[in-house]
């Protein structure tokens, strides 16, 4: 028997607060200026919003209502709450992206060096590990039923934990679940276990691996949480990376994904590695399925290419490996081309997971566009038949 444990956090945490605002700037340059180099970082805290970083656009953008749109629609309308969309002070300092970078990047090359890291296994119908997708359904089961006005008492900030007994690399019981939700000052703490156990938690876990009767709970463990969201902590773009991915389970090379648009290979090559994974494992090469990709600064193509099934592969990872750099290609511009990196998609990525969500058609920015397109297994059948399954 084994324990692992991962985390999710709601859209109104302060660090998912800060991603968001980002990734809301990104979208905004890329709807009119689909060339747009953005690297915009986002800092929040009591009655503030602070954004720095390089961007290089042929828009304009009224970024303060960018700034207090994100911050309305999450929730943060009071001061009360630490910072309010209405009020709040937003300053900007951006300047343009360096023009030795550009040199680079403008042949195809990218934007910096680095490794990424994808992954996929068949633990869920998401192919996700399981311990993310239940923390990150407690979390988006808190948001909603907020929104929804089921509990007056719930404010934005919010976390969840999750922690999965596994038995022969398979999981088999949830553990352990950790809530902790920032609440108004009037409400007494066994409302809130009673609703977060009821309401919350019981509705998103699945019943074979759920017992609450035989299940560990934490709910707001340190019996008060009134003061959360940018006045309790101060926000900063990037700094929820595991909560991004894989919640843990597997490696990461370290680079975040909010407020980068496709030429920076942190976001767009993790977004490859992460389709490339899932297909492997929707061919049935494998049962699990990590994929590097590295990258020298201004070069057209990776460097290397890694992939480890971890024991589970049908094949040698060697001939994995083979037919993985056969059906996909892994510059900067193929991937932004393939899956359309250009359009403004990236706003609904910066809460709840970047991984693991449903490949669709949706409205932005008066526009069709599709979201998570690396969530799609359309290369499935083009590996099988590479791998000769």
């Amino acid at each position: 028997m084994r324990l692992f444990s991962s985390e999710s956090v709601t859209e109104g945490h302060p660090d998912k607060l800060a991603d968001q605002i980002s990734d809301a700037v990104l979208d905004a340059m890329l709807a009119d200026d689909p060339d747009s180099r953005v690297a915009c970082e986002t800092l929040v805290t009591t009655g503030m919003a602070l954004l720095a970083g390089e961007i290089t656009t042929k828009t304009w953008v009224d970024l303060p209502s960018v700034v207090r749109e994100t911050l309305r629609a999450i929730g943060y309308t009071a001061s009360a709450y630490g910072i309010d969309a209405h009020t709040c002070a937003v300053i900007s300092t951006l300047d343009k992206q360096s023009p030795d970078i550009a040199q680079g990047v403008d042949t195809g090359g990218a934007g910096d060096q680095g490794m990424m890291f994808g992954y996929a296994c068949d633990e869920t119908p998401e192919l996700m590990p399981a311990p993310i997708v239940f923390a990150h359904r407690i979390t988006r089961r808190l948001a909603k039923l907020r929104h929804e006005g089921a509990a007056g008492w719930l404010r934005p900030d919010g976390k969840s934990q999750v922690t999965l007994e596994y038995e022969e690399g398979r999981p088999v019981r949830v553990h352990t679940v950790v809530v902790s939700t920032q609440h108004d000052g009037d409400v007494d703490q066994e409302t809130i276990h009673d609703f977060v156990r009821q309401q919350v938690v019981a509705p998103v876990l699945p019943g074979d691996l759920f017992d609450p009767g035989d299940c560990v709970f934490h709910i707001n463990p340190t019996g008060r949480f009134e003061v959360g969201g940018p006045h309790g902590d101060a926000g900063v773009t990037g700094r929820k990376i595991i909560v991004d991915t894989y919640g843990g389970v597997g490696r990461h090379g370290g680079g975040a994904f909010s407020g980068k648009d496709a030429t920076k290979v942190d976001r767009s090559a993790a977004y490859a590695a992460r389709w490339a994974a899932k297909n492997v494992v929707a061919s049935g090469a494998a049962r699990r399925c990590e994929i590097q990709l590295a990258y020298a600064i201004g070069v057209v193509d990776p460097v290397s290419v890694y992939v480890d099934s971890f024991g589970t592969g049908v094949v040698p990872d060697a001939e994995i490996e083979r037919a993985v750099r056969e059906v996909f290609r892994f510059s900067p511009a193929a991937i932004t081309e393939t899956l359309r990196l250009r359009d403004p998609i990236f706003l609904p990525t910066a809460a709840y997971g970047h991984f693991g969500r449903e490949c669709r058609e949706a409205e932005a920015h008066g526009r069709m566009v599709r979201l998570f397109p690396w969530e799609a297994t359309d290369r499935a059948d083009e590996l099988s038949t590479a791998l000769g399954l």
